[in-house]
């Protein structure tokens, strides 16, 4: 059920309090502008959360890069979380996660063709990005976890919120996984809740859209996950989860966030999960690829090893692996699906905000070719669709 992952550390609300009172100070200091924020030329959409952990952040940014991919010149702006290099990267087909960070290494392995850098001072890559002759046909920024990043305002603001944990429910760090007071909330477009059960009654609907207590201005939007063909990281070729049998045993590998609803899609297909979960952006060891290989030796037959994506951008190559662990090591890949047909819907909203915007895109060929036909056609004004201006 919603907010079913939440656990609430009491002992740690008076820390918890002295913390509100920093973010809020913080975000008040914006607000009043004594800190700034930027507007750029260029469309820049952001997607980030409000609490610590993942609520399906890279999907949905990759659901956005295939919107629109074939449309515009897409780019994604990364922080590039634990990554090893510093300031401003463009990735190349040669980058690795150690110099990207996970999330950036995924997406560029994944879709070449588009524009994906790192630099955590987002004003400073979107910059570069528009300006730099090597990327200067940019048409729309994607930003990946950037919710909390002020200094920049987006033309559209994305906030997800995991079913699991919903921000309603929970408290500011440290006591809950709030980054912020959530009243943050207020400061998104469009809002998302991730990770939904697939069989969501009309009435579990309703009263997450009372509980939310979103403004009128805001659309709130409903996905869960789906899950493609099992990938082999060294051997073999895709295979449909359905070639899961009941007894299979499965060694399940994780260092994300929130692996629990990857365990938990798994076992309609077998109860026969060993968990071996690890902190979220895990460096594997020497230890710890002894353990995965002595783990996976112990398991009967027939087993195989499922990872993540994420995971495998650290798990490819790594040395010590076994041959066995080598020829059943898989990665499941996911991807988000909209709930309630909201597919339509949410795509007009994000194509017409960059039709609007866009310089270069097709989408503005097509709105100024759109204005030129209309010209001869009185009573027919171009129709857009478009944000309260942030």
């Amino acid at each position: 059920m919603e907010g079913d992952f939440i656990k609430i550390r009491e002992w740690l609300l008076p820390v918890s309090w002295l913390y509100g009172i920093g973010v809020r100070f913080r975000n008040q200091l914006f607000e009043m502008g004594v800190l700034k924020s930027r507007s750029f030329k260029t469309p820049i959409i952001s997607v980030g959360n409000i609490t610590v952990g993942g609520s399906g952040k890279t999907p949905h940014v990759e659901y956005l890069v295939r919107l629109l991919q074939d449309k515009t010149k897409v780019a994604v702006l990364s922080r590039g979380y634990k990554r090893k290099s510093s300031g401003y990267v463009l990735a190349d087909k040669d980058s690795t996660s150690r110099m990207i960070g996970d999330e950036p290494y995924q997406m560029k392995k994944k879709y070449p063709d588009i524009h994906i850098a790192v630099d955590r001072n987002r004003c400073h890559g979107i910059d570069r990005l528009t300006g730099d002759e090597e990327t200067k046909d940019t048409d729309v920024v994607l930003l990946d976890d950037a919710f909390q990043h002020r200094y920049v305002k987006p033309g559209i603001n994305i906030l997800l919120v995991d079913y699991h944990r919903l921000i309603i429910y929970d408290k500011l760090l440290p006591a809950g996984m709030l980054r912020e007071p959530k009243q943050g909330k207020n400061r998104a477009d469009i809002v998302i809740i991730t990770k939904c059960p697939r069989d969501l009654k009309p009435m579990e609907f309703r009263v997450l859209t009372r509980a939310m207590n979103l403004y009128p201005y805001q659309k709130l939007f409903f996905t869960t996950l789906k899950y493609n063909k099992l990938k082999p990281l060294y051997y073999g070729d895709d295979r449909p989860l359905s070639d899961i049998q009941s007894d299979m045993n499965i060694l399940l590998l994780t260092g994300i966030a929130s692996p629990k609803q990857m365990m938990i899609d798994l076992e309609p297909y077998t109860k026969n999960i060993t968990p071996l979960t690890y902190p979220d952006h895990h460096r594997f060891k020497k230890k710890d690829i002894e353990l995965i290989n002595e783990t996976f030796a112990a398991m009967p037959e027939p087993k195989m090893v499922i990872t993540t994506e994420k995971d495998n951008a650290r798990l490819f190559g790594v040395e010590g692996l076994s041959d066995e662990v080598r020829q059943h090591i898989y990665m499941l890949p996911i991807e988000v699906e909209f709930l309630l047909n909201q597919q339509e819907e949410f795509n007009e909203k994000i194509i017409g905000y960059v039709r609007k915007n866009s310089r270069n895109s097709i989408l503005a060929k097509a709105k100024d070719e759109h204005k030129s036909n209309n010209r001869d056609h009185s009573g027919n004004g171009p129709r857009t669709i478009s944000f309260r201006n942030n």
